[in-house]
């Protein structure tokens, strides 16, 4: 293939880059942002499809994302586009403040009790996802099934991260909404006005030249 790299990026290589991309997480940014007004849609559904993308990110569906942020616009008939860029709402540098945020505000609002702190979080996690893979190694062998720790992290730390994500993301979803359509709006009026300037340029008439030959005196 034409545009190949000459030596291949290791895996390490590819998951060190989506952690943190190698031109920094600001000049990606500005790319975002850059994309986002580019789009040939309407301010609505351009901020629709940023609404669906942002909210889904605050939610607890890991790997899903994007998907569901993409089925989301589809059915607010966003911009799918716009979805997609809106899911980076949710990247390595965001989710240690969205899950404690999320968390904290759930089960405040659902009356649970648990600890908070960024350690907690991460091994409630890692102790569920080894009891949910030994559960499922368990229908191919004799093992026992064991539920105890996915039910204390569904109760404690799954449930009140969806609702304090669905409370927060609606909030932060919204703020997007609202400052992507001027955004949108005010780069497109401008894009307009340069094109009909450039095609006004192009269908100015040409004064005919002057003849610069110099007349001989009698």
């Amino acid at each position: 293939m034409v545009f190949r790299r000459r030596t291949p990026r290791t895996m390490l290589a590819q998951l060190r880059e989506m952690l943190w991309p190698k031109r920094g997480f600001r000049r990606a940014g500005t790319y975002i942002v850059h994309r986002l007004r580019r789009l040939p849609d309407q301010p609505h559904r351009v901020a629709r499809g940023i609404f669906s993308g942002v909210f889904i990110s605050f939610t607890p569906f890991f790997g899903g994302h994007l998907g569901l942020g993409l089925a989301l616009a589809w059915l607010m008939r966003g911009n799918l586009i716009a979805a997609a860029i809106g899911t980076f709402a949710g990247n390595p540098l965001t989710f240690p403040f969205i899950a404690p945020a999320a968390v904290g505000l759930g089960q405040w609002l659902t009356g649970v009790e648990a600890p908070l702190s960024a350690l907690y979080l991460v091994v409630s996690f890692s102790e569920a996802s080894e009891e949910l893979w030994a559960n499922i190694v368990a229908i191919f062998t004799r093992d026992p099934t064991e539920w105890y720790r996915l039910a204390k992290f569904y109760e404690t730390i799954y449930r009140p991260y969806m609702v304090g994500g669905v409370i927060l993301g609606l909030g932060v979803g919204l703020a997007f909404y609202a400052l992507t359509i001027p955004l949108v709006r005010t780069y497109q009026r401008l894009r307009l006005h340069r094109l009909r300037q450039r095609h006004a340029r192009r269908n100015e008439p040409r004064l005919p030249e002057a003849d610069s030959t110099p007349t001989e005196h009698r």
